[in-house]
């Protein structure tokens, strides 16, 4: 009777999971006076706290092209050390326009720094900006440090661009942020986190904007059921803390345009997150864009989706960064 009694269980948690995720999306957060143990775990704590400090150090030459040079770089983020790369364009004065490019999900102990972000990278250098990659903490080539709510991975990226603000050679009015699947997370979290420091953000197949759908997508798809956020708190036990951290119960904050793309064929990150995503945008008065495209998660380098992603992406970053 054993086996039967564990499974009912399993069943049991799995329906409180999945009709819980459309409560969490009902209520408004509680109060941000509730404690956070990590310092870095709700969007209020990352809007309180302070970015930047340090420099960026360009390790070695990656890579020569006809339009840019790749180096790659190490930076700061508080006490740690994060790996990247920098395209630097050729043919253009600085200041630079800059685009971050934050990347998704890659087992982190295998994360190879150079092939999943490359084909953005080098399209968005030959239109003339300069862009950057940084690996993230707890990845090949970068420090290890706390990651709850995957917010340590937006303060890398919040790291970067407050150093990259301070640059002689970049325009600290004309940073963009692209980010794809996992990179589209963090980038949400970025935008209602620090909104005057970005100017125009993308989000393609991006994860979504609601922590606790985040973590029922990850655990029940992915993890068997035994996946847990890096940090303190417990799905089971702190709905709360999870509404703290999800961006989508702080969207009034955005104040940068955001373009978002999505494949109608993805059966990694449901198309709906990001209808969804977009409709909530609008109906906070929002600037949006939205394009769907008959293609799965990632829109293959070369095809007519990928084509179409880069086209209106370099298209939306002139708009917004300027020429």
């Amino acid at each position: 009777m054993r086996p039967c009694r564990l499974c009912l269980a399993l069943v049991i948690l799995l329906l409180l999971s999945l009709s819980g995720a459309g409560l969490a999306r009902a209520q408004d957060p509680v109060s941000p006076a509730r404690e956070d143990p990590t310092g870095m775990s709700f969007i209020s704590s990352l809007r309180a706290r302070g970015y930047g400090g340090g420099e960026i150090e360009r390790v070695r030459v990656l890579a020569e092209t006809p339009d840019f040079t790749r180096y790659l770089i190490r930076y700061p983020s508080d006490d740690l050390t994060i790996q990247g790369f920098m395209n630097v364009p050729k043919g253009v004065e600085p200041p630079y326009r800059v685009v971050v490019v934050a990347h998704g999900y890659v087992n982190p102990d295998a994360y190879p720094l150079l092939p999943y972000t490359t084909p953005y990278a080098d399209a968005l250098a030959r239109a003339g900006f300069l862009v950057v990659h940084p690996g993230y903490r707890n990845h090949s080539g970068s420090d290890d440090g706390p990651n709850p709510f995957r917010s340590g991975y937006t303060i890398d990226v919040l790291n970067l661009i407050a150093i990259l603000k301070q640059q002689p050679d970049v325009r600290p009015d004309a940073i963009g942020l692209f980010g794809h699947s996992m990179g589209g997370e963090v980038t949400i979290k970025a935008l209602v986190t620090r909104p005057e420091d970005i100017r125009a953000a993308v989000l393609y197949g991006a994860m979504g904007a609601d922590a606790w759908e985040n973590w029922n997508l990850i655990n029940w798809k992915w993890a068997g059921g035994w996946f847990l956020f890096d940090g303190p708190f417990s799905p089971w036990r702190d709905r709360d803390a999870f509404a703290l951290a999800s961006p989508s119960n702080y969207l009034d904050l955005v104040q940068t345009p955001v373009q978002i793309h999505h494949g109608r064929w993805d059966d990694t990150v449901p198309f709906a997150w990001s209808t969804d995503l977009a409709d909530a945008l609008r109906e906070h008065g929002k600037e949006v864009e939205f394009y769907a495209y008959n293609a799965s998660h990632s829109f293959g380098v070369g095809g007519v989706a990928y084509n179409m992603l880069m086209q209106r992406s370099i298209a939306f970053f002139d708009t917004h960064l300027g020429q």
